[in-house]
């Protein structure tokens, strides 16, 4: 398996975990919401209710997020390969490395260490397009890209 193909399912570990994080919430809220019902009636019970049709729709919120994000991180093609920074790149450099996919912070692939970032991200901006050989300057930081995967 590629380090590319492993960085990306290690991503895709990470969105399916916030999936079912979500998820169970989502199931706690909707059992406290019926439980909630059975309750006594008057002021209290209804603003019970409403918070937790709050943290329901705050959850839905989130769900949605994540489904985003697992979409976006499905339009990567881990077999592709590029000379120039796109998403889905691995992108060395003289600083650091990166995955150019989604935001899932730090990870580790044969004790190499990656940022998973997205394209979006300031640093994520910077790299797009660029070529082995480009500097960067990223918060006072140069840095060199020293391979495109």
């Amino acid at each position: 398996m590629s380090i590319k193909e492993k960085l990306y399912n290690l991503c895709l570990e990470s969105i399916d975990a916030r999936l079912l994080t979500v998820k169970a919430t989502m199931d706690e809220i909707q059992e406290s919401l019926l439980s909630e019902t059975k309750s006594s009636a008057g002021d209290k019970h209804e603003t019970g209710r409403a918070m937790l049709q709050l943290e329901r729709e705050k959850a839905g919120n989130q769900l949605a997020e994540i489904l985003k994000i697992k979409t976006n991180l499905s339009k990567i093609n881990a077999s592709n390969q590029s000379k120039k920074v796109i998403l889905g790149s691995v992108v060395y450099t003289n600083k650091a490395n990166y995955f150019i996919s989604i935001s899932a912070g730090e990870l580790e692939v044969d004790s190499i260490k990656f940022y998973a970032i997205s394209p979006n991200t300031p640093i994520g901006l910077l790299l797009m397009s660029k070529t082995v050989g480009d500097t960067i300057a990223f918060r006072a930081n140069e840095f060199t890209i020293t391979e495109v995967l």
